[in-house]
């Protein structure tokens, strides 16, 4: 999540944001589809009840340190 958060900010012209929202092209292998990093973050902000979309929430860096810290609480016991 914290790493998510810091390349969400970065903006398009980094090649780790392509890597983390982008749509591979071509064919894909045969078998389950591969999750993938925005996977897991919409999961982790869809559990702790998140409506807004996480890139734009990642630009405001209060806001999305509570959501971190929302959801390291939820995992660690």
């Amino acid at each position: 999540m914290r790493w998510t958060g810091h390349v969400a900010c970065t903006g398009e012209a980094r090649d780790a944001y392509v890597v983390l929202v982008g749509k591979p092209e071509g064919r894909r292998t045969l078998g389950r589809p591969r999750y993938q990093w925005e996977y897991n973050t919409k999961m982790d902000f869809h559990e702790i009840g998140g409506r807004v979309d996480w890139i734009d929430l990642a630009q405001y860096r209060d806001k999305w340190w509570c959501l971190v810290n929302m959801v390291i609480n939820r995992w660690v016991p």
